[in-house]
């Protein structure tokens, strides 16, 4: 298989996601429906990270085992897996924390006085980029960043898989992780569906590249370097970008009410991303 073919199938594993994104432009339900999308969302989300959680203290659990069980390895490997580790899921999740406190800040009118001689010219003009999003817009922005992080280690998988030869393996991950990414479109939208500030097919189309074009860019990355730090930073980075996310849905489910559909949607949520991990399992990864 050529170098083309495996970017190819690569780029195929990451935008599948777009399966799942015309749910967001769905209207007319009702604020129990919202509050069991929205859970249902964390749930999706709640088993992508206990998977990449797994995954990326995997490399921190075998260097452990190195020294105290097999004798070899060493502490230094160890202690610079877990630092890695634990500093990427806490930039992972603070970064986000303090960058909606600075957007917040900055939205225009957040302190803004009208009056005469009160208010700059800035503080009057129509907010731009980010700061025109609606909250829920801006909740699947951050949901998207947090998916793409972690479809970028996918990809990874990927390339690396291709680049040591192993060419049938790569192409059961390309099928699993397509399978798996068309459930995680559903995870962005759960905010948006039903509510009253519709997205348009472009802010969608923008968020199914900012969770799917990840796992095309990790596979270029994986086909050329192969390195298992570079997994477990990008894996500690998604882990704590999902958690925050995660609980700003579960905030938002709460806010709605209906805390029987909070418990369901969750349930539901946990079940389909457990369902595409099965078909990864059958598929024998």
């Amino acid at each position: 298989m050529s170098e083309g073919e495996v970017l190819a199938l690569g780029a195929i594993a990451g935008l599948t996601i777009f399966l799942g994104l015309p749910v967001g432009r769905i209207r007319g339900l009702s604020s129990k429906a919202r509050a069991w999308l929205n859970a249902g969302s964390a749930g999706v989300l709640l088993f992508l990270l206990i998977e990449t959680f797994e995954h990326g203290f995997a490399p921190v659990e075998h260097a452990l085992e190195r020294v105290t069980v097999e004798s070899g390895g060493s502490w230094g490997t160890f202690v610079g897996r877990a630092s890695l580790f634990a500093g990427a899921i806490a930039v992972g999740m603070l970064s986000l924390v303090y960058y909606d406190r600075w957007l917040s800040r900055r939205a225009p009118g957040a302190t803004a006085s009208v009056g005469p001689g009160a208010a700059a010219v800035e503080e009057l003009a129509p907010p731009r980029g980010i700061h025109a999003l609606s909250e829920p817009k801006r909740l699947a922005l951050f949901i998207a960043i947090g998916i793409g992080v972690h479809n970028l280690a996918e990809g990874l998988a990927i390339g690396q898989s291709a680049a040591s030869g192993d060419i049938s393996f790569a192409l059961l991950l390309v099928i699993g992780f397509g399978v798996h990414n068309a459930t995680e479109g559903f995870g962005i939208v759960g905010p948006l569906a039903g509510g009253a500030d519709r997205p348009s097919w472009a802010f969608l189309g923008a968020m199914g590249l900012i969770a799917g074009l990840p796992t095309f860019v990790g596979t270029v990355i994986g086909q050329s370097v192969v390195d298992a730090n570079l997994e477990i930073l990008f894996l500690g980075l998604a882990a704590g970008s999902i958690l925050y996310v995660i609980v700003q849905l579960l905030n938002v489910a709460l806010k709605l009410g209906h805390r029987e559909m909070l418990m369901w949607g969750l349930f539901a949520g946990l079940v389909l991303g457990a369902g595409t991990e099965l078909v990864l399992v059958a598929a024998g990864l």
